[in-house]
């Protein structure tokens, strides 16, 4: 909550200032027309003028306009200083988020990240703008009625004042309790959010293995542990109007008993009796409302302290100075991997000891079974997480040492499991970048991908679901192609992006990198022989570590896993 008052709000305290201020004249005019009908039915009534009266009932009609315009005012002005502090926040969320490493996102996950961007900044921008419409008109309310009442009648304020003592016990205790309830809450929703992004991006696969019931039943065990702690949260929270009514209208009987006594003995008047009887309506709706704020200002804490999370979180890939690492025999290298070890939970490594030298232009296929960190290496040549031990060279040069922009516009990448967005097949290509229509169209034709977008483009304006709903496997696949040859990169990675192309379009591929990209140095990650076979070198992985290296030729004849993976697939045992 201190980097939201002390850094994001700091630009509007002028304009929270003076909407504070207007707030605080709208609310002492509310507080003038009780005061003014007890005078006037006290001192002018029996007086018996009716130009005083017709006076003091302007005066009063003066009050009321003042005090609504001056509310519709501060209220306009909350509203603006809260959507635009909450923008920025949003904003400075979603950035942190884009640049988070790989491990980052992972610790945090996805789903509890959306939840951030989205119901927490809500619950900020609730606070903000909460805090500036009732912060300031709710205290002036309470504390002013107080202050009045003591000018009407010191005797009855006294029994007024002895509820206010046990009204904050009540608030504090209430308060304390609430706020590990609504962090909890948001917790459960982040397991919410995750379940159900998770069944609805899958919902094809629970449908074909009618897996439904068995969804539903995860559904609403998930579903009931959030109104579970809503539910805790809420009625935690809800003591507190009931308890203020009970403890307001106990001070309240007991003003208008003291008030009659006074009456019949003389020392007091109806005209005080009946501003108190006002006054108490006003104290009354200004608990009621900093109650209110207390539930939001508890949600909003929680919350500030969720996203607070996210912005304060360190650059774990932070960079480094300018390390060539050339070596005599890696001069002429495009790619180093420099005896690498990296773990994701640094207890058991993920990759162990790895080394190689990819020359520019040259291919590299890397194979292996499931986990065994092929999609691992890619992701740390293209610095989405840091290596624990040794170093990734680019050109001689540590990764560490680019700047993150720089060295991942290099790349061309398709990832597995990679996004189609809702936009056009040209615009999924282009992404935002400096990229003609003429080089889109030459990328979708490398890509084989040319004959179906034209007839998309015809038929239903080339555009295309979430996720590419409307495309089949293979069409997805050869559009993200599309997109990682599109800028013609120095270095194109592609992880398992022809699972789903049939042979005849997989060789067609390669052939048109071959004749096309022979200046690009290519990382080909498959599972199929077929793919990797023609490539300059082939890495063989298997739990983490690099049981072969070499042509094709030399890895059937010296690498036995590599060769049962071809006898498997091909049939060929090798020389």
């Amino acid at each position: 909550m201190k980097r939201i008052i002390t850094f994001y709000l700091r630009p509007y305290y002028r304009r929270m200032a003076v909407g504070f201020l207007i707030k605080f004249l709208g609310a002492i005019m509310d507080l003038f027309i009780p005061w003014i009908l007890a005078y006037v039915i006290d001192s002018v009534i029996p007086v018996g003028s009716m130009g005083l009266i017709f006076v003091w009932g302007g005066v009063m009609l003066i009050c009321s306009i003042l005090a609504v315009s001056f509310n519709i005012i501060a209220n306009r002005m909350a509203s603006r200083v809260a959507s635009d502090a909450t923008q920025i926040i949003r904003h400075d969320l979603f950035a942190k988020t884009m640049y988070l490493s790989a491990r980052q996102t992972d610790a945090f996950t996805k789903p509890s990240l959306i939840s951030r961007l989205t119901t927490d900044t809500y619950n900020v921008n609730q606070m903000i703008g909460r805090v500036q419409r009732l912060g300031v008109r709710a205290p002036i309310l309470l504390v002013g009625g107080v202050m009045f009442t003591m000018s009407l009648d010191p005797v009855l304020s006294s029994v007024l004042l002895l509820v206010m003592p046990v009204l904050a016990v009540v608030m504090v205790a209430v308060s304390r309790k609430g706020m590990p309830l609504y962090r909890k809450l948001q917790s459960s929703v982040d397991s919410f959010v995750c379940l159900v992004r998770e069944d609805i991006a899958g919902i094809r696969v629970i449908k074909a293995l009618s897996k439904m019931d068995y969804e539903k039943e995860k559904f609403d065990r998930i579903n009931r542990m959030v109104v579970t702690c809503e539910r805790n949260a809420e009625r935690t929270m809800a003591v507190l109007n009931p308890a203020m009514n009970m403890l307001l209208n106990l001070g309240l009987v007991g003003v208008i008993i003291v008030g009659a006594f006074r009456v019949n003995a003389g020392t007091s008047e109806v005209g005080k009796i009946l501003a108190f009887m006002t006054y108490f309506t006003i104290i009354l709706n200004a608990m009621m409302s900093i109650s209110r704020m207390f539930v939001i200002i508890n949600k909003a804490v929680a919350s500030a302290a969720r996203i607070d999370q996210v912005l304060s979180c360190e650059d774990d890939l932070a960079l480094l100075g300018d390390k060539t690492g050339q070596e005599a025999d890696t001069e002429d290298a495009e790619i180093v991997f420099d005896h690498v070890t990296f773990s994701y939970n640094k207890n058991e490594p993920n990759l162990r000891d790895i080394s190689f030298i990819v020359k520019k232009g040259e291919m590299l296929g890397i194979i292996g079974s499931t986990g065994s960190g092929k999609t691992t290496l890619a992701s740390l040549l293209m610095r989405l997480m840091d290596v624990d031990e040794g170093r990734v060279l680019i050109g001689g040069r540590d990764v560490r040492s680019f700047e993150k922009k720089d060295l991942r516009s290099r790349f061309g990448v398709v990832f597995q499991n990679d996004t189609i967005f809702e936009d056009t097949i040209y615009e999924n290509v282009r992404m935002g970048r400096q990229i003609g229509k003429k080089e889109i169209i030459q990328a979708l034709r490398y890509a084989q991908a040319d004959e179906f977008t034209r007839e998309k483009e015809e038929s239903e304006g080339a555009m295309l679901d979430i996720r590419g709903a409307n495309l089949s496997g293979g069409q997805k696949q050869r559009v993200l192609i599309a997109r990682a040859l599109a800028a013609r990169p120095e270095i194109l990675i592609l992880d398992d992006s022809s699972s789903a192309l049939d042979y005849r379009t997989d060789a067609m591929l390669r052939r048109q990198l071959k004749e096309n990209f022979s200046d690009t140095t290519t990382i080909l990650i498959a599972q199929r022989i077929s793919s990797v076979m023609h490539a300059d070198h082939i890495l063989v992985l298997e739990d983490g570590e690099m049981i072969g290296y070499g042509t094709h030729e030399e890895l059937l004849r010296g690498c036995a896993v590599y060769r049962e993976i071809s006898r498997s697939q091909t049939g060929d045992i090798g020389g």
